[in-house]
């Protein structure tokens, strides 16, 4: 009987050892796809920022365009109204 008891204590601990290595092997999994899920997130993340960054950079290049005309406008403005007041004075 302690050849029995012995191999069936063994069969035993063999089946507590693969339940360990399958509960680590399906963690380590999880966590692997945990991983890929954040690198995609990562990845979405910066595809986002290089869109904003291009969207910023085309609303400053409009912004300046925008001043400037203003600028353009405005110096008309004023060479309109010395206008007029010249030909008002005379």
């Amino acid at each position: 009987m302690t050849g029995d008891t012995t191999l069936r204590e063994v069969i035993g601990r063999l089946g507590r050892a693969i339940d360990t290595l399958e509960g680590a092997v399906a963690a380590r999994l999880e966590h692997e796809q945990d991983y890929g899920e954040a690198e995609a997130e990562v990845q979405r993340m910066n595809a986002d920022r290089a869109r904003l960054a291009q969207e910023l950079d085309n609303s400053e290049a409009r912004a300046e365009r925008l001043e400037e005309a203003n600028k353009e406008v405005s110096r008309r403005l004023v060479t309109a109204m010395e206008t007029i007041r010249a030909v008002l004075d005379r």
